[in-house]
């Protein structure tokens, strides 16, 4: 594609423009598109089939089938292992937790979802050592998270968060203020203040997820692409619940959906979350001068705390990723659209990295993509398993599913096999989610959010709060 590097010229481009090979992600862009599996050749049946060969997906196989080798397992996916938010992402494996905390702890008590938060904390270095023993090369580097503060605002803000978070699983060493003129050193423009946490690690998406489906298959689960699912039905007295599908209908004793954004295209039972666009950016590779004058000498990842926060990474081959939420996907968008990525979108990404980092405006922007989640109205995550109709699900990550579809992986392994385990006694097992967030409340919180961050960037050096804007976001969005 040609590359823009103004935010005029990327506002410019047409709504209908597609980018390289059909809005693919620059992950799979690097890496190729894979060959597909074969897709399901008709009735079959299995103890358990998957729906969804994401990383929650994938996750869960691999776990039941290193637990219990004798398993007969089936992964159907409507597209290809990874091709939705698993090999999209902005390729953050962090210990965040969406969602209320003190939600979680009114049902739960405080000290569960402590143990929550730890075991997030845990879930990291699991997944960090689940690539290294299976041998998938994912470019992963631990070095930890870097949340810089732009102003005084946001600065408050975010030693709020720091004192609250510490409050709720994280202790002094897992996350804290950076002293000025202390490691890590990226010089962000307007930086006046910045928080550090080590539970966090550098990935590339689609390699981890296309690692992780060989290692399935490799392990005996059958793997089937190009499989569109119709349609789930619960099981009924002695009838097993079944997964229709194009090519056939799969009966199992449990079936898991691992759909997260795309969910609403399933027919069966409902889904508590609503499909959200996430964008994200790439540039050309930097060059040695430029890394050395952002000081971005180690593989930290880097988040803002603006209310329309920002996320990115230095990838392996030398350039910036940057992501952001966007809108929510609009009613009956065509699967097609997956990856489209509006103008807007692209030169708000653009104008957030040039503002941390001015001295690499001429650096243009390579490649632009975008990818659904799942996004609850109370921003919670869950883990579900209906032992009577032999259905469990899990999602509404709202944006933190690297870390957590394997935290899921693993418990809905422990909950098929009926398993009374620290995992399934978190909080976030069983928990009841809302009806999802309402279309144009969510356009409407987006629009608040922005205008917020605009009013704390022109508020007079020292004295900034956060604005009241943010606050009727909150209230709207029932968190």
């Amino acid at each position: 594609m040609r590359p823009f590097t103004t935010a005029a010229q990327m506002r410019a481009i047409p709504r209908s423009t597609r980018f390289a090979n059909g809005g693919v992600s620059f992950w799979f862009r690097d890496i190729g598109l894979p060959q597909r599996r074969p897709a399901l050749d008709g009735d079959s049946d299995y103890d358990v089939c998957v729906v969804g060969a994401g990383y929650t997906g994938l996750w869960a196989a691999y776990y039941l089938k290193k637990e219990q080798p004798d398993l007969r397992i089936a992964v159907v996916e409507r597209e290809f292992a990874g091709f939705g938010a698993s090999g999209r992402n902005g390729g953050w494996l962090s210990a965040e937790f969406p969602g209320s905390r003190e939600g979680l702890a009114r049902s739960h008590g405080k000290a569960a979802m402590v143990a929550l938060q730890r075991t997030m904390m845990r879930t990291v270095d699991e997944v960090v050592s689940v690539a290294e023993k299976e041998g998938i090369d994912a470019d992963i580097v631990k070095s930890g998270m870097l949340l810089v503060a732009v102003n005084t605002a946001q600065e408050e803000r975010l030693r709020n968060d720091v004192d609250h978070l510490q409050r709720w699983g994280y202790w002094p060493d897992d996350l804290h203020m950076v002293k000025t003129g202390a490691e890590p050193h990226i010089v962000v423009r307007g930086s006046v203040a910045r928080a550090y946490s080590p539970h966090a690690a550098r990935v590339h998406p689609a390699k981890l997820v296309t690692g992780l489906a060989r290692t399935v298959v490799d392990l005996g689960v059958d793997l089937f692409e190009d499989t569109a699912v119709e349609e789930i039905l619960p099981g009924t007295g002695t009838a097993r619940p079944k997964v229709i599908t194009e090519h056939g209908t799969v009966r199992a004793d449990h079936v898991l959906r691992a759909t997260e954004g795309f969910t609403t295209d399933l027919r069966g039972p409902g889904c508590a979350w609503m499909p959200m666009s996430s964008s994200m950016i790439v540039t050309e590779p930097l060059s040695p001068e430029q890394w050395e004058q952002i000081g971005w000498r180690d593989q930290e990842v880097l988040g803002d705390v603006a209310h329309s926060s920002v996320h990115a990474q230095r990838t392996a081959d030398g350039r910036i990723a940057i992501g952001g939420r966007g809108a929510p996907q609009r009613f009956g968008a065509a699967r097609s659209e997956a990856g489209a990525t509006r103008p807007q979108d692209i030169a708000g990404l653009w104008r957030s990295l040039t503002t941390m980092f001015p001295g690499i405006v001429d650096v243009p922007v390579e490649h632009a993509w975008s990818g659904p989640l799942g996004e609850t109205r109370d921003g919670a995550p869950t883990v579900q398993m209906d032992r009577g109709r032999g259905l469990g699900w899990a999602g509404g990550y709202s944006g933190s599913g690297v870390a957590s579809g394997n935290l899921a992986g693993r418990t809905l392994r422990d909950l098929v096999l009926g398993r009374d385990t620290a995992l399934t006694r978190l909080p976030w097992v069983g928990h009841e989610v809302r009806e999802p967030p309402r279309w144009l409340g969510t356009q409407i919180v987006r629009s608040l959010h922005h205008t917020a961050d605009r009013r704390e960037s022109k508020s007079p050096a020292g004295k900034g709060h956060t604005s009241r804007l943010a606050g009727l976001a909150t209230r709207i969005s029932g968190r």
